[in-house]
C-alpha cells in the first residue's frame, strides 16, 4: 500500500516545521519532520554522529541513512499506534531533500499535494533562522555562514525536487505572510483532497 502523502516543501526558515506541527495535531494527519528526528538522535549513535557531521557544515545527510531513519521512524510510529497508514495522511517535512531521495521513495509514497512555501526575500529567511537558533538552541542555525550554506544547498539540491512531481499537485504558498494566513492557505488546499 502506498502512503497518502502531503509534502511540505520550502527553503530553511520558510515555516515547514511550524505548519507541519499544526497539521500533525489534526486528526487524520501524521507529521514527520526529518530534521526533528535527526536532532533527537543521541550523538553516541551512528546516525546521530552522521547528522552532526553534516548539519554542522550546512550539508545534507546522505540519502541512504536519511531514508533508513525515515522508514524506521514510520514503522515505530505505526507499531506504537501514533500513525495509521490506512487512514492518516502522512505530512512530510524535510524529506525528500533531493531528486535521488524522491526516486527512492516513489514506490512508497502516493503524493497528493506538494505545498511549496515560498519567500521572495532570502534575508527574511536568514533572520528567521537566526531567531530560531536562539529560541531552540539549534546548532545547525547558529552561524551565519552555515545558514547561507544551507540556503545555497536548498537551491542547488532540494529545489529541483519540485520538478519530480507533476505541476497539477504543486501549490505555491506565500510563506512571508503571518503563520495563521499560511495555515489558512494550506487548509484550503487540503480541504480539496
Amino acid at each position: 500500500m502506498k502512503l497518502r502523502t502531503v509534502l511540505l516543501f520550502g527553503a530553511p526558515g520558510s515555516g515547514k516545521g511550524t505548519q507541519g506541527r499544526i497539521l500533525g495535531a489534526i486528526p487524520g494527519f501524521f507529521h514527520f519532520s526529518c530534521g526533528e528526528v535527526f536532532r533527537s538522535l543521541s550523538p553516541d549513535t551512528e546516525l546521530g554522529r552522521i547528522f552532526l557531521q553534516y548539519s554542522s557544515q550546512g550539508r545534507l545527510v546522505p540519502d541512504e541513512p536519511t531514508v533508513e531513519l525515515w522508514r524506521r521512524y514510520l514503522a515505530d510510529s505505526e507499531r506504537a499506534g501514533r500513525y495509521h497508514p490506512e487512514s492518516d495522511f502522512l505530512v512530510l517535512d524535510g524529506i525528500p531533500r533531493n531528486v535521488r531521495q524522491a526516486e527512492l521513495l516513489a514506490d512508497t509514497l502516493d503524493v497528493r499535494a506538494v505545498l511549496h512555501l515560498t519567500c521572495a526575500d532570502p534575508e527574511q529567511l536568514v533572520q528567521r533562522l537566526q531567531r530560531r537558533a536562539l529560541r531552540e538552541n539549534r546548532l545547525d542555525d547558529a552561524h551565519l555562514e552555515v545558514i547561507r550554506d544551507r540556503l545555497r544547498t536548498y537551491e542547488r539540491e532540494t529545489r529541483p525536487v519540485l520538478d519530480f512531481y507533476p505541476p497539477d499537485i504543486r501549490h505555491e504558498i506565500n510563506a512571508a505572510q503571518p503563520p495563521i494566513a499560511v495555515l489558512v492557505d494550506i487548509l484550503q488546499i487540503l480541504r480539496r483532497l
